[in-house]
């Protein structure tokens, strides 16, 4: 007999222990219903995040505003059409003098409501990071536009506030807020099924929800 023949033989390896069918589905739809929910709203978290520091810290950022201001004359045919606007009212202007302005004033005020009295007409025009209005002189069709714009920083400070960003914004911060709470609850609950193999899983957990409570208790006031 040879020495070969009389090794002993080497026993197989063991078989990884199969995973819990219920549980391998859970931690494949939760993997992909994080992933998914980070993507979506990543470029938002990062927006947030970023205009979160600004906010706190507005005081200490310098901002140079920047006002303009333009000037026209509403042509007659269109002046004496406002002969039939009513003195006082918050209706918008007529549709034509809309489109002379946003032709000779860039200035978007179809559709918005106005501050009208006997002798002029007022359209506030703000938006993100500037504001701005229009005045219509209704004796002599002069009209005043003017802008004031106060930098990129608070531009993107007041998307973060959602002050004057109009209905498609709004709905996006709405889509937004549940795409975060999607990747929370499924990132919790993949720290629950793995915490078992990561003994700091609970503290840290515990640690993130204690520190706002006790600073909002303690040094908020």
């Amino acid at each position: 007999m040879t020495d070969a023949a009389a090794e002993p033989a080497t026993p197989p390896a063991p078989r990884p222990r199969p995973v819990n069918g219920a549980r391998a589905f859970w931690l494949k739809e939760l993997h992909r219903w994080h992933w998914i929910s980070a993507g979506l709203s990543l470029a938002g978290m990062l927006l947030f995040a970023v205009t979160g520091i600004t906010l706190n810290h507005a005081a200490q950022i310098p901002a140079d505003p920047v006002t303009v201001e333009t000037t026209a004359t509403l042509p007659r045919p269109l002046l004496d059409r406002l002969a039939a606007f009513p003195a006082e009212t918050t209706d918008p202007v007529p549709d034509a003098i809309a489109r002379w302005a946003a032709d000779e004033l860039k200035a978007p005020i179809a559709g918005r409501a106005t501050e009208t009295t006997p002798d002029e007409i007022y359209v506030a025009l703000t938006g993100p990071g500037a504001d701005g209005w229009l005045t219509l002189d209704r004796a002599t069709g002069e009209a005043v536009r003017e802008t004031t714009t106060r930098g990129w920083v608070a531009y993107l400070n007041d998307l973060h506030k959602g002050r004057d960003t109009g209905p498609v914004w709004y709905w996006f911060i709405d889509v937004f807020a549940v795409a975060c709470i999607v990747f929370a609850v499924t990132g919790l609950t993949l720290l629950w099924l793995h915490a078992k193999n990561r003994a700091s899983t609970w503290p840290l957990v515990g640690l993130g929800v204690a520190i706002p409570i006790v600073i909002a208790l303690l040094f908020i006031h």
